[in-house]
């Protein structure tokens, strides 16, 4: 039996003992706000550390405790009685998570597995090692290492930690253009680096793919991810034209990722789309996400278990749901920032055949304001109508 929690009930705080299993999750963004309803359905309860009391999971759970991510204290008091701790994003401090563990708290993924989803460097030097497809890579000491690594050409340059949504990244072909970087990593205000080959990339694919503490593991299709500006802009899955064999290598890279790096949950493998010797195009990874992410927001309405359902089944070690497609065809668009004072007011001429998803957020230009999912049978009029979806609640078409 999980430990009694103190709720709010009106003006009273009341204090109802919680027989049902205990998720708590670090982050109240938008990820966490799409596992209540999953929770609720599954008769599960679910604890959020949140940001500030108007969070997007705030509004909507009701164990919602606030704090910083980096508050020890808070994330101590948050894995109280929890038959589960998992996270919404990876800015998470990894020694106190061991401690935890060492504690007996079920940390899902252990921090063993989520430093690779935290820092880059780490990451990209465990995939070599395994003998995963990945970039030409190099850890930079100094800018003489990137001037060596660009010989003359580009290259992708990283922040090991802390970067997302094309935050911590720049194609560069001097080194004097992240000469800022390297100054923040001499001073200690920074993160170390490190270079990529730029690669030429015919499209970007994603694979997510769930595994619980006992070992089941659960993909879903590989699907097309189209970037904006750095940032997930539509996935549709499952990704068009892609030749069974590249189909099996991109699932086959993703489940030996999962099961070597000891992930639990679901991770999201990004990967880029390359020319294949054999002529069948390849894959190389590219990033990892340990949570629910932008690639599976179409499983919501897509698939017979959501990534959500799904997270929530594997951190707390059950039978994992079935990821078949409930269409042939779903395509996900974002609805990133809005001309509207609140995108709800556009609701009233919204297809109601799209399956709008809407996080709670303060409109602010390009913010990831929600998403809309559109499934059927025909692909071009299956993304008409979610892009169409997508501009009404940005105000395009009004």
């Amino acid at each position: 039996m999980a430990l009694a929690t103190d709720v709010v009930r009106g003006a009273r705080l009341v204090s109802s003992p919680v027989t049902a299993p205990v998720v708590a999750v670090v982050g109240g963004g938008q990820l966490a706000r799409m596992m209540a309803p999953a929770a609720t359905a599954l008769g599960l309860h679910l604890r959020v550390l949140v940001e500030s009391p108007t969070s997007s999971a705030a509004q909507v759970v009701v164990d919602a405790p606030v704090g910083a991510a980096s508050d020890e204290t808070a994330i101590e008091r948050l894995a109280v009685g929890a038959d589960a701790l998992t996270f919404e994003h990876e800015h998470v401090p990894n020694a106190l998570l061991d401690r935890l563990e060492a504690a007996g708290t079920s940390v899902q993924p252990r921090a063993g597995a989520l430093v690779h989803a935290q820092d880059k460097i780490v990451m990209r030097t465990r995939l070599t090692e395994l003998g995963i497809p990945c970039p030409r890579w190099a850890a930079l000491t100094s800018r003489a290492d990137l001037d060596a690594f660009l010989a003359g050409g580009e290259a992708v340059v990283k922040t090991s930690r802390g970067g997302y949504d094309g935050k911590g990244v720049r194609l560069v072909r001097s080194s004097h253009e992240v000469a800022d970087w390297f100054s923040a990593v001499a001073d200690g205000t920074g993160a170390p680096l490190l270079a990529e080959e730029k690669v030429p990339f015919t499209r970007e694919l994603a694979v997510l793919v769930a595994r619980r503490p006992s070992g089941e593991v659960r993909t879903w299709p590989v699907v097309e991810s189209i970037q904006r500006d750095g940032v997930c802009s539509e996935v549709i899955a499952p990704a068009p034209d892609l030749p069974p064999a590249t189909r099996d290598r991109a699932v086959d890279v993703a489940t030996r990722i999962a099961e070597g790096l000891g992930v639990t949950g679901v991770l999201a493998v990004e990967l880029f789309e390359v020319p294949g010797d054999d002529g069948t195009p390849s894959v190389l990874v590219n990033e990892l996400a340990m949570r629910p992410h932008n690639s599976g927001h179409w499983t919501i309405d897509g698939s017979v278990t959501s990534q959500f359902e799904q997270h929530l089944r594997a951190v707390l070690d059950l039978p994992l749901g079935d990821t078949t497609p409930t269409f042939p065809w779903t395509v996900m668009a974002n609805v990133l920032g809005s001309t509207l004072a609140d995108p709800t007011d556009a609701l009233p001429q919204v297809d109601p055949t799209a399956k709008v998803h809407l996080y709670g957020k303060e409109v602010r230009s390009g913010r990831k304001l929600g998403h809309v999912n559109v499934g059927g049978d025909d692909l071009a009029d299956v993304r008409a109508r979610a892009v169409a979806a997508a501009a009404l609640l940005r105000g395009d078409a009004l």
